[in-house]
């Protein structure tokens, strides 16, 4: 089972920023991050830290639910808001790169999640400082696209609007 965490301070978003995602998944569970209990990060295969809308940042001030994540073994794709979370629980910062529409993009480095892409959907206003030990697999012209670490990946892109076989990749081959 993949567990889908919501990070949206509006339920309104579920439909924009995890249907998508439930829609692509045969197996999956939604929990929003102020619910998740260790049982839940337990039971996972694997996780996916669902994006936000644009002006949706509550989540920033709650860094401390993902205090978990720089010592979870099993995968992680975070998406917009959810690769911002994943590099700041392993030392990253914010920088202001707003970002809205289609996107091109340069894969930096082969990897099994995003293989042949350029152009991307983005909707976001921070990016991401490179953590450390991280590798960068993707970038735009304002920002840090695609980051890993282990089996942890990030994008701050959003594949569940365009690209969706990201989600598929991670779900299959990761």
């Amino acid at each position: 089972m993949i567990l889908i965490i919501n990070v949206s301070k509006d339920r309104l978003h579920d439909l924009e920023f995890i249907k998508p995602i439930t829609d692509l998944l045969k197996k999956s569970k939604v929990i929003h991050y102020k619910d998740l209990k260790q049982k839940d990060l337990d039971s996972a295969e694997k996780i996916i830290i669902a994006g936000t809308s644009l002006k949706d940042d509550e989540y920033l001030k709650d860094l401390e639910k993902f205090s978990w994540i720089k010592d979870y073994k099993k995968p992680i794709l975070g998406i917009c808001a959810g690769m911002q979370i994943l590099a700041l629980a392993n030392g990253s910062r914010l920088k202001k790169a707003k970002e809205i529409g289609q996107t091109e993009i340069k894969i930096l480095k082969e990897n099994k999640l995003i293989k042949d892409i350029t152009k991307v959907y983005s909707l976001h206003q921070f990016s991401v400082t490179l953590p450390g030990g991280f590798d960068l697999l993707a970038e735009s012209s304002k920002s840090i696209q695609a980051i890993k670490i282990n089996n942890h990946y990030g994008v701050l892109f959003h594949p569940e609007v365009f690209n969706k076989e990201v989600i598929e990749n991670f779900a299959k081959h990761i």
